[in-house]
């Protein structure tokens, strides 16, 4: 479904306030008024989900010309941007210097989201696509950035963390780690206790989409209360990813 019967799909980065304002009240859409997000520069009375790293992001957007509507963004930060801005937006929350010491181009990613009206359809792999250009343009090495849970309760998503865990953990020399005091340990459970069905039932789509592509986790989540959600680091190494997976990421083998 969207908001039209043939939606025209364009994928453009921010140029001016206008677009930077589009993709702001999309996530206000998204994480605070369906999520139940907040933040210190949230703007509920025009309702845009801000904050001070906006200015240091290039933010990728999914335009529906038909609706002459923006559907869905990205937003981007390379690792010139990120000394601008005085860190990488994630590391708030986890210590990203085993990325750092690789030597290799960074980009890390963020605020994904698409409007209600185009989940489940073509909408994420337009967007995808436009990464992949972006990726391809900066010779990007590594993409990270975090990925969320909804809600703060970390034994409700014990299986899916423990899951996580287990099976998809960075290694050493990618594996980047939460931060205290709001850092917690995601093997909640021993691997033969997960009940791995019902386990990827409570992974969130956009996780499961990193994990097909041959993304990993950090050690630990993260408890982010502003945003109402419990954290985790996907890590995906470019160089890593198979050509299926390339194909499936829109990015050329």
């Amino acid at each position: 479904m969207s908001l039209t019967q043939d939606p025209k799909f364009r994928v453009a980065l921010a140029r001016t306030a206008e677009d930077l304002r589009a993709a702001q009240a999309l996530r206000y859409d998204v994480f605070v008024r369906e999520l139940g997000g907040s933040g210190g520069m949230v703007d509920h009375e025009v309702g845009l989900e801000q904050d001070r790293f906006d200015p240091f992001f290039d933010h990728l957007l999914l335009h529906d010309d038909a609706a002459g509507q923006v559907v869905g963004v990205y937003r981007m930060l390379r690792e010139a941007q990120a000394e601008a801005a005085g860190q990488f937006y994630s590391e708030d929350e986890y210590d990203v210097s085993p990325l750092r010491a690789t030597g290799r181009r960074l980009l890390e990613l963020g605020r994904s989201c698409v409007h209600h009206e185009y989940r489940g359809g073509p909408a994420m792999y337009h967007l995808w696509n436009g990464l992949a250009g972006y990726v391809a343009a900066h010779q990007i090495d590594i993409m990270f950035g975090v990925a969320s849970f909804h809600g703060t309760d970390v034994q409700a998503l014990a299986q899916p963390l423990s899951l996580l865990h287990h099976r998809h953990l960075a290694p050493e020399a990618l594996r980047v780690r939460a931060r205290p005091p709001h850092g917690v340990a995601m093997d909640i459970l021993t691997e033969d206790r997960i009940d791995r069905r019902a386990a990827m039932v409570d992974v969130p789509a956009l996780i499961k989409a990193y994990l097909r592509l041959g993304g990993v986790v950090g050690e630990g989540a993260y408890i982010d209360q502003a945003f109402n959600t419990v954290d985790v680091c996907l890590i995906m190494d470019t160089a890593a990813m198979s050509d299926r997976q390339k194909r499936i990421y829109g990015a050329k083998p």
